[in-house]
């Protein structure tokens, strides 16, 4: 099957009912549900290990590139403003990521306050680039496993844990309380790719599914739009460790769901500033042409971009044109795994407000009957 678009509400629904939505490619695997590989990694005693593996990295921070080597576990506070415990800004089922991860009952989000990175235009910036005020979401582990618990209890059919990168040891250790407690659904990390290959080697089996923006094709821009260095290297370092773990074939239940693989996101920018034809040709060169890939078409200004003259060129929404060349870029590259948003409403249907932590994404209401 060809790449899908989506919100269209109505032609998920649809699919769902039929249970037409079994996939992208018709080689790809199905079958019966099987449990995380986390399940596994905890009858062996290898789960508990990996976590006090990623908790240690939290003495001299080492956690993404940045490597600031501040000592978390005594709230020494450095780049991502974050200390020992967790800080959850919002969890709830969500309906506006990918159809295969969604369902009828939604992705079980949990969106992590902080962030390593400082996008100019980030549409979480409510929580992403307000520390002073997500501190006050600090939660301890055992309430990040409630979290989880509860989300697999109303039916999400996944915990898909979004900006979790300087979080991940914090993150390890909820899944293994909540695995205890009979947590069963896959894990998503829906990730902005700065990433430490060395984290991730530690993630391997406790992520089912990677989620991976990769934002940009040249370290300019990430300097500029994200304020760090060596975007380009340590992305798509991080990515072919994600693609050594889970290779291009994305595994789905019966009914559709996605329960393992890797999804890379590509937003489109104003301008070309994410070189998105450059970052396919090196995901098809350098990985597969079978890897998935989401194109994405909800770039809307909002936080800084636009307001000084160093972000001019991210003040706009994307044009038609700019959307059908990136799709052009994917057609001629015959990359025809993934999704696409519809260019059509993206840009206000995904416009979160976290001063409603409950339904910060509006979204839910189409899919509630």
């Amino acid at each position: 099957m060809d790449r899908e678009t989506y919100p269209n509400t109505e032609a998920i629904r649809a699919e769902q009912s039929t249970g037409a939505q079994q996939g992208i490619r018709a080689e790809q695997s199905t079958g019966a549900r099987r449990a995380p590989s986390y399940v596994r990694l905890l009858e062996t005693g290898e789960l508990r290990r990996r976590v006090e593996a990623l908790e240690a990295l939290l003495e001299r921070c080492t956690v993404c590139p940045r490597d600031c080597l501040n000592n978390r576990l005594k709230d020494e506070i450095a780049a991502c403003y974050s200390g020992q415990l967790p800080i959850v800004s919002s969890y709830t089922p969500h309906f506006g990521e990918e159809p295969a991860l969604v369902g009828i009952r939604g992705a079980g989000n949990i969106f992590f306050g902080n962030c390593n990175l400082r996008c100019v235009y980030c549409q979480n910036y409510q929580i992403s680039q307000t520390h002073k005020e997500q501190i006050k979401n600090e939660v301890s582990h055992e309430r990040l496993a409630e979290m989880m618990q509860e989300l697999q209890s109303q039916g999400c059919h996944n915990i898909n844990f979004v900006s979790p990168t300087h979080f991940a040891p914090q993150m390890a250790r909820a899944i293994l309380i909540a695995a205890e407690q009979g947590l069963d659904v896959p894990i998503v990390y829906n990730t902005n790719a700065y990433d430490s290959v060395a984290v991730l080697q530690l993630l391997h089996g406790i992520v089912d599914i990677y989620l991976p923006d990769l934002k940009y094709a040249d370290d300019e821009a990430g300097y500029l739009y994200s304020k760090v260095k060596g975007y380009k290297e340590y992305s798509r370092l991080a990515i072919a460790e994600m693609y050594q773990q889970t290779g291009d074939e994305l595994f789905f239940s019966e009914d559709g769901l996605l329960q393992r693989g890797l999804v890379i996101r590509l937003l489109v920018l104003p301008n070309d500033i994410a070189g998105v034809r450059e970052s396919l040709e090196w995901i098809r060169d350098s990985l597969s042409p079978r890897v998935a890939v989401s194109l994405m078409a909800q770039y809307y200004p909002t936080n800084q971009a636009g307001k000084t003259r160093r972000n001019i060129l991210l003040s706009r929404r994307i044009s038609e044109s700019e959307w059908l060349r990136a799709v052009a870029a994917l057609d001629e590259m015959r990359m025809e795994e993934g999704w696409m948003q519809e260019f059509d409403g993206a840009a206000y249907y995904y416009r979160p407000d976290f001063t409603n932590l409950e339904l910060p994404f509006k979204d839910i209401r189409d899919f509630r009957t």
